[in-house]
């Protein structure tokens, strides 16, 4: 006759313990998603208004703020390539409340970039999903007498102290994509970090700098108002929005390529079930007839993927742009 073992009674009391315990998780996060939001949405931008990372943030803010029945509130913290707005993001509440747009830069150069990060990229945020990729696009005032890639670097080999390039911040893709040009074509082009590209892009249109990696949507419309030219852009392949600029490889750096991307992120420990409504009701903007139009005159094109996605993308970029930062001996204090 064999005889089962019971557990003990002490067990038996831990064990409903943990049952009641999940159970009760389980019904927090139903009860968030049914009642998510009850109040106005903070979505942190970590560059200046008008830049790129702005102009997304805007027009993702505004269909999402519709969709939840409760405002999406952009806030611009701009500063050091996009750490202070990220380590503020990081710091709030793991509520659904606060979101954050970040990027290339804040998540995935700046951890090989800057010695020391106030925040986490991976640990104090949620993925939600990637919301665009965007070509940089190499601009020049009008005064800089090239309109090649190939007058371009013919003309700082003679003028080496003359010509200096502006970006969004240390660590943003437009400083790296200067930096890999740098690498790639044995120059030494001063970078010029601002707090953000709308006021980098500024002094361009001032000649104040004269050359520019800058994402598409901040520079495009001056480059059809002729207020800017436009000699090439970063991407692997020519930009549906500028037919007849060249790739920088196919104007004469064979190989050079970087693109930027942006995505959105809730606050590391947002209840699953936010971030997945989240990641549904983005998804949802990003395929709207009217967003992708206004994408596309930026320059930009949507790109809606899973959080899993995400964090695995993040993963990858960070190990590709681990290896450019220090093969180009990029560093920031």
């Amino acid at each position: 006759m064999s005889m089962t073992k019971q557990p003990s009674k002490a067990r038996r009391c831990l064990l409903a313990a943990g049952v009641a315990l999940a159970a009760g998780f389980a019904a927090m996060g139903a009860q968030a998603q049914g009642t998510y939001p009850t109040k106005p949405i903070t979505m942190i931008v970590p560059f200046s208004a008008g830049g790129t990372t702005d102009i997304l943030a805007r027009i993702v803010s505004l269909q999402l703020g519709r969709a939840l029945g409760q405002p999406v509130v952009v806030d611009n913290r701009p500063g050091a390539g996009g750490n202070i707005g990220a380590s503020l993001a990081a710091k709030a509440p793991g509520d659904g409340y606060t979101l954050f747009m970040g990027t290339i830069g804040t998540h995935a150069i700046n951890q090989s970039l800057y010695s020391r990060l106030p925040y986490d990229p991976v640990k104090d945020f949620a993925p939600i999903t990637r919301v665009a990729m965007v070509p940089n696009i190499v601009v020049v005032n009008p005064k800089v007498p090239v309109k090649t890639v190939k007058e371009l670097i013919a003309y700082v080999k003679a003028n080496p102290d003359k010509l200096s390039y502006g970006s969004s911040g240390s660590g943003s893709s437009m400083h790296l994509s200067g930096e890999l040009f740098n690498s790639m074509t044995g120059l030494h082009i001063q970078h010029i970090p601002y707090k953000g590209s709308a006021p980098a892009v500024n002094d361009l249109l001032g000649n104040q700098i004269g050359l520019m990696f800058d994402n598409m949507p901040s520079s495009y419309p001056h480059v059809k108002a002729g207020k800017l030219r436009a000699i090439a852009v970063t991407s692997g392949k020519r930009s549906p929005a500028l037919p007849d600029v060249p790739t920088v490889a196919e104007a004469g750096v064979p190989g050079y390529e970087a693109t930027s991307w942006f995505a959105l992120y809730a606050t590391g420990g947002t209840p699953q079930p936010i971030v997945d409504r989240l990641n549904a009701e983005v998804v949802k903007i990003l395929a709207m007839p009217e967003v992708k139009k206004q994408m596309a005159e930026q320059g930009a094109e949507p790109n809606p993927e899973k959080p899993a996605q995400l964090a695995a993308f993040m993963k990858s970029e960070a190990a590709k742009w681990a290896k450019v930062v220090k093969a180009s001996g990029a560093t920031v204090d």
